[in-house]
Parts: C-alpha cells; structure tokens; sequence
C-alpha cells in the first residue's frame, strides 16, 4: 500500500516547470505555422482555382501582342472620278506603356531621336487610364526614313517603342476645295470617350468638311496582327492576322475643273465662290478665299502651325460659303419684289420717281445714282438696280411682311447641306429689334432692309438658294455635296437624290417676272450686271454692293483711298440659262468694291467654264 501511495505520490508531483516553460514558449510559433499554412493553401486555391482562367489568360497576354492594323480610308472623288482625296504609306512611333521598364529614360532617348517633346507624351500617358493603358501611344506620326532608321539601331536600348506602318490621308490637289473636303486630326480626349470601341488613342478621324460629314463610310474597319513577343516587347513571330477593310468611296458632286477656275478667279482676294445645279441642288464648285491646305493635319499641326492659322486675320480656316455672314446688298431687292407683286401693291408697270434720294423723317436715304433714275417701272428699277424704288416698295410692304417673304425664300435658318456648323443669319422684325435692343423699329429700318442693307444678314449659300428657287420655279432645294458612295469594287452603297425642301409659295407669274428682270439685268443697256454678259448663253443675274460702313462718311473720297477694311462687299448672283438653269453661281469678295464691276465678271467666268466643260464632255 504504501509504494502504491507512493507511485500516486509521484503522480501528483507537479510538472518541471523549467519543462513546462519550454513547452509554453513554442506552442504561439507553432501555431502560426498552421495559419501560415491554412493562408498558403487559401492563397492557391484562389490562384489556380477561382482565378484560374484570368491568369492564365494574363499570362498568354504578356508573350502575345494583338497590333492594330489600320484600315485605309475611304477615297473622295469628285463627280467624275477624279481623287481629291487618297492614302499614301506612312510610319508612325507608338510606346506600349507595360513594356517600357524606365519610361523616363526612354522618353528622354525618344525626344532626340524623333524631336517629340517628352513632357507631352508623359502627359499622354497620365490621360491613358484603366484599359486605355495598355493601348499604345502614338509619339510620332509620319517619321522619316531617316528617324526610322534611328528608331530601327535603338530599338534593343527602347523596350516599348514600336515602329508601325499606317496609311496617312493625301489631297491630290493640296488646298483644293479644302472647306468643301475637310481635314482629319487625332481624334480628342473628349471623343474617344464615347467611341472608345472604334477608336484607339492616336487614331485620325474627320474633323471637318466630308472628312467630318462622311466619317462612317470613310473610317473603313480595322484589322489585327497577333504577335509574338518577348519579355521586352520585341516581335519574335506573326501568329495570326484579321484582314483589314477600306472605307467606303466618296463621290462629290463637285467638277474638280469648275473647282479649279473657281480657286483661280478668288487668288488675291478674300470671298467665296459657290456653283449650284438649281435642279438638283448638287454643289458643283465650293470655293473659299483664302483657304488651306489639308496636308498640313495628315500628320497631326503642330501647336505652332495651329496658333498661326486659328489667329490669321483673315480667318482661312472658316468657311465663309456656310458661317460668313453679310447684308446682301441689292441682290436682296427680289425679296421686296416678290412681297410687293405678290400682296398687289404694285404691278410690272407701277412707275415711280427716283430724284437720287428718298427722305423718311429727318433722314435722307440716297440712291447709288446720284442724280437720280428719274421716272421707271418696276423691270427697269431691277435693271438698273434703283434704290429709291426699292425704297418705296419696303415701306408699302412693311418689315414684318418683307420678313415672312424673305423666310419663305429660306432665309434665317440652316440651308441643311450638313458640313458641320452653318449660321442661320438674320432676318430682322419689329418684335426683334425691340427685344434685342429696347428701341422701337423705325420707318427707316425698313427701307435700309428693302435694299439689303441694315439688320438684314445671310449667308451666300443661302443667297444661292434663294436664286435658285427663282430659277426654278420656286423649288428650295437642298444643297448636295455628295452625289454617292461605293464599296472599292464599285458596288453601290448609296445614291443621294435631290431633295426639295419646300416651295417659296409665291406665284409662277411673280417669278416669271423676276426671272425676266433679272435676265435684263445682265443682258439690257444700262444693266448693272453687264460684266457677266455671255455672246451664246443667256445670262440672268443680280449685282449687290453691301455697305460695310455709312457711306456718306466717304462721299467724295476715291475708293482706292478709303481703307481696304472698310470698303464695300462686291456681290453677284446668276444663273443660266436664264429661262432653263443648269447652274446657278454666287460671288462675293470681301471689301471689294462694285459688284458689278468687281463679282460680275468672276461669275461670267464660272459659267463661261461650266458650258465648255460640258460641251467637252459631250464631245467624248
């Protein structure tokens, strides 16, 4: 019993606590290890189980490189098939963000290799977030053989830097119809957002014009090259590849000859030249003075090209056929002729007497003849453009009637052709003087209107439509500077018809005789609009000299002393032949002077080439 008591003694004996230490002091490290070894096995079962296949994919990502392979654009050609607008080959040096290891460094290489500033391509980069990052950077568009080859002797000491081939837009013609075709630029921060699916940063897309207008048919559908790189971005082999797919072709109906002469009759002036089938509203010649040349955005302006063209005085950008606007002078008096034949104020034999000047209250408001037309009807008031008649006349019909007629004519609103931006104009009423400066309209106001002088403003592709519509038979049609588009193996795509945008709702007999006073305009003794005179065709026109300042502030003085800035607008409008019209032509020149001295004769020649061209063509 007592060695059992004994051994349960012993039993009860407490632990070594030296022992009991030892053990204490591993159990926390032990028991870390598991937790390590629980995270370890939670970690892969993340890895390679529910991210798996995301990985993986990464993974295949970083040795295949998928390449952009731009589709050429779209061709524009004039109406007879004539390239206005092609591709030619062109280099450009995009930086593939991940693969470039110290980006600074690199750029810093790149800027005096390509002569690109690294500040803005750094600042590229920051505007490149999410996705985005992973899509190349255009550096340079258009390099040289000479920095191709540069790029080429670098390109181990480059990771990230990649040379790729593109085709780069060409004008056949440089400045040639360039309002009319546009220009294309890198597309902008603010539209990649939307069109992040068709575009990548660096991508060119229409910016104005038909380049604009026609952007969808132009762009084409890209391809794609699947290489094979390694760890520095370097192509090692071609896996796969998606054809690319030209744009569309682009027919204009501008004759790229009517073009020509138009450009030519315009050099050394500032003003714009339009021609019209008034038909079928196609634009057959769409000149502006001074213009620009396209090129120069094919392969991105430079901020300093930019700066010099947006500041030019002389605004060559802007394209005064759709946003310049002026008071059209005289040509405007077929409004007021129309109101007052259609309301029976007068009829074609109303004689009134012109003495050179008409007082309205305190004001005398003169004729441009000084000494007065005496005693005419209402043809020979057109015909010799008599300001004391049309005088009388705005002040039977009144402004807010005179207004209601000039809008029937489409004016105060968009022609519609759909170039971009186009300016309304401005067809003044009582309720809008008052509104817009607290001054009650005035009897005055509407004589000044009744010979396009005062609030009245249009553009000259409006001032076409009127005529147009005169010539006719009273039909607004819409502008069309497209005539069709096809694929590149000439199947059609679409065909663009006339299209009428309404009538001017005034009666055949009114613009019968409208058609005959202006016919007499160009064609009678002591016409204004003699200087468009044609031996073989007849010629229907009306001249216009828009004041730019009072004129009374130069009475006496020679035009050739008054400042350049401050002489009158020379306008011309015409169409031909006068009782049948193919074409329908308006000249204006900035601070010309006379329009019949000055735009009549520029007409004469637009219409001169348009029935020789013809006349060509049906040779053939």
């Amino acid at each position: 019993m007592p060695l059992l008591n004994g051994d349960r003694g012993d039993r009860l004996v407490p632990h070594d606590p030296e022992s009991y230490q030892v053990r204490r002091r591993f159990t926390l490290p032990f028991l870390l290890i598991i937790l390590a070894f629980v995270a370890l096995f939670f970690r892969l079962w993340i890895l390679q189980i529910v991210k798996g296949r995301e990985y993986d994919y990464t993974s295949r990502m970083n040795r295949i490189r998928t390449v952009n392979s731009p589709a050429p654009r779209g061709m524009i050609l004039d109406r007879k098939g004539r390239i206005l607008a092609d591709n030619i080959p062109s280099y450009s040096a995009y930086l593939y963000p991940e693969d470039a290891e110290n980006l600074p460094s690199i750029l810093k290489k790149v800027e005096k290799t390509l002569d690109v500033d690294a500040e803005e391509a750094q600042n590229k980069m920051k505007e490149a977030k999410g996705a985005q990052f992973f899509k190349p950077v255009l550096l340079k568009d258009g390099i040289s053989w000479e920095e191709l080859s540069k790029l080429e002797v670098q390109k181990f000491s480059l990771p990230g830097i990649r040379v790729e081939w593109k085709p780069r837009r060409s004008y056949s013609f440089g400045p040639l119809a360039s309002h009319l075709i546009g220009y294309v630029g890198e597309i902008d921060e603010r539209k990649l957002k939307d069109l992040r699916k068709e575009y990548r940063m660096g991508d060119f897309i229409g910016k104005s014009g038909i380049e604009e207008k026609m952007e969808v048919y132009l762009k084409g559908l890209d391809g794609a090259v699947m290489r094979k790189v390694d760890a520095y971005g370097r192509e090692l082999e071609v896996l796969d590849q998606t054809q690319a797919y030209p744009g569309k072709n682009v027919f204009l109906s501008i004759d790229s000859d009517l073009q020509h002469t138009a450009e030519r009759l315009l050099q050394g002036k500032r003003g714009t030249i339009i021609a019209m089938d008034p038909r079928t509203g196609e634009i057959l010649a769409l000149a502006n003075a001074p213009s620009f040349d396209p090129s120069l955005f094919a392969s991105g302006v430079s901020p300093e090209v930019w700066q010099r063209l947006v500041s030019d005085p002389s605004h060559p950008l802007e394209n005064k056929a759709l946003r310049g606007v002026y008071s059209p002078g005289s040509t405007f008096k077929v409004i007021t002729l129309a109101a007052a034949l259609e309301e029976k104020l007068v009829t074609p034999e109303t004689k009134l007497l012109c003495t050179g000047g008409l007082r309205v209250g305190k004001r005398l408001f003169r004729c441009w003849r000084r000494g007065g037309h005496g005693e005419v009807d209402l043809r020979k008031a057109v015909v010799q453009s008599c300001d004391v008649y049309f005088y009388r006349l705005a002040r039977m019909v009144g402004i807010d009637k005179l207004a209601a007629y000039a809008r029937r004519f489409g004016l105060g609103k968009p022609t519609g052709i759909g170039l971009g931006y186009e300016k309304a104009g401005l067809v003044p009423t009582s309720e809008w003087k008052l509104a817009q400066t607290a001054v009650p309209w005035v009897e005055g106001d509407t004589v000044l209107t009744g010979i396009g002088q005062g609030y009245i403003l249009l553009t000259p592709m409006q001032l076409l439509e009127v005529y147009s519509a005169i010539a006719n038979g009273g039909k607004l049609m819409r502008p069309l500077p497209v005539k069709k588009i096809e694929y590149t193996d000439g199947k059609p795509v679409e065909e663009f018809s006339p299209d009428v945008l309404g009538t001017v709702n005034v009666h055949k007999e009114t613009l019968d005789f409208i058609r005959d006073a202006l016919t007499g305009v160009v064609n009678d003794p002591g016409g204004t609009g003699a200087g468009a005179r044609l031996p073989d065709v007849e010629v229907a026109g009306k001249t216009g000299t828009a004041q730019v300042v009072r004129s009374r502030l130069f009475d006496g003085v020679k035009e050739s002393e008054i400042p350049e800035e401050l002489r009158d607008h020379a306008w011309f409008v015409s169409f031909a032949p006068a009782q049948d019209a193919e074409i329908a032509v308006v000249v204006i020149v900035e601070h010309g002077g006379m329009g019949g001295r000055v735009a009549a004769p520029l007409a004469r020649e637009m219409i001169r080439t348009y029935f020789e061209l013809k006349e060509k063509d049906n040779a053939y």
